[in-house]
């Protein structure tokens, strides 16, 4: 009777352990371990559950609208690296280890031609200002045949999305469409704008936009002009058009404070697609009042401004201008709730 027993316990002991071995083949094929250890193997960085590595199915993100389809975004990431535009990317040579993230994240026309060892060579989603689309139409097939397997998002104003002929940046993306077929290209809906400002509101308290009548012009000196309107005039610039823009004769925009930058829509849809975010090269809101901060460019890919000089142009500017520290101190309060981490350089998030 004792060798009966002791057979069965032998016999479910087994099976338990064959079934544990199962289990662990199953995950292990469903889980890239060094995109974990890679992407995520940060110092003091918790380990990340297996229920939640694997790849999910596609999430769909009604706010976000495809040119040539009209059908919505599908997305779904596990890991995500955000690569800032900052100077702070030269010299890091974590390209490999960003390349190993299951998203990876551009803003506007950053290149990684030329610059792989810093920022990769990989691309699944850039996320563009409507006022860099020219940017972008200078070297289309850098941007839409080369890596025709990115997903671009747009976001603009309706007065330059509008989809009634007379929105000039919509018209572009619609003739790109026409022109690189494979390209993925969806625009941000006006509801999905709204959104975006309200969720600035929530966080700061403050309005990201107030439209007002004001018929003043500039001229054609980007350096006359408030931030604001320089804005429109540099993107008119960029698209070869250097002439008065007709939305301005009879509105701009001023407001408390600003317009939202490509970074703020960036996180408010990576929140959405992420489970897990590491962001590259971003500095924090203190960053640039500390002792012996490295002074770098405004963007990695181009010699010009301080980057710092440009954060502080752009937060005391009257109106127009992107309140870029005020947005950070909103994402490090979005790091206490979210799975984001921030390195080169790091973020303490008490």
């Amino acid at each position: 009777m004792a060798c009966i027993l002791k057979r069965k316990s032998v016999i479910a002991v087994s099976f338990i352990a064959a079934f544990l071995f199962l289990l662990v083949v199953r995950l292990v094929n469903e889980v890239n371990f060094p995109l974990l250890l890679n992407c995520f193997g940060q110092p003091g960085t918790k380990w990340i559950p297996f229920a939640y590595t694997y790849r999910r199915p596609l999430r769909t993100h009604y706010g976000y609208i495809n040119v040539r389809t009209q059908e919505p975004l599908q997305l779904d990431c596990d890991l995500c690296a955000i690569v800032s535009n900052s100077g702070q990317m030269v010299g890091q040579k974590v390209g490999n280890e960003i390349d190993q993230c299951s998203c990876i994240w551009r803003m506007n026309n950053a290149p990684t031609k030329g610059y792989e060892e810093d920022v990769g060579r990989m691309t699944t989603i850039r996320v563009v200002s409507h006022t860099s689309v020219p940017l972008l139409l200078k070297n289309p097939d850098y941007f839409f045949k080369e890596a025709n397997t990115t997903i671009y998002v747009i976001w603009g104003p309706f007065r330059n999305m509008r989809k009634d002929g007379n929105g000039i940046v919509y018209n572009m993306l619609k003739k790109t469409v026409d022109i690189y077929p494979n390209a993925q290209i969806y625009v941000t809906t006006e509801k999905r704008m709204s959104h975006c400002d309200g969720v600035f509101k929530k966080e700061t308290g403050k309005d990201s936009k107030l439209e007002t009548q004001d018929t003043r012009w500039c001229g054609s000196s980007p350096k006359a002009c408030s931030l604001e309107t320089q804005e429109e005039l540099v993107f008119r610039l960029k698209a070869g058009k250097n002439q008065r823009p007709s939305s301005m004769q009879s509105d701009r925009r001023v407001q408390s404070g600003s317009y939202l930058s490509t970074g703020w829509f960036t996180f408010i849809l990576a929140m959405d697609a992420c489970y897990s975010i590491h962001v590259y090269g971003m500095i924090n809101d203190t960053y640039c009042r500390t002792e012996g901060y490295r002074k770098v460019p405004y963007h990695y890919y181009e010699q010009g401004r301080d980057e710092c000089d440009e954060y502080f142009l752009h937060e005391h500017a009257p109106y127009g201008g992107h309140r870029f520290i005020t947005e950070k101190k909103v994402f490090a309060k979005w790091a206490k709730k979210h799975r984001i981490i921030f390195t080169h350089p790091n973020w303490t998030v008490s």
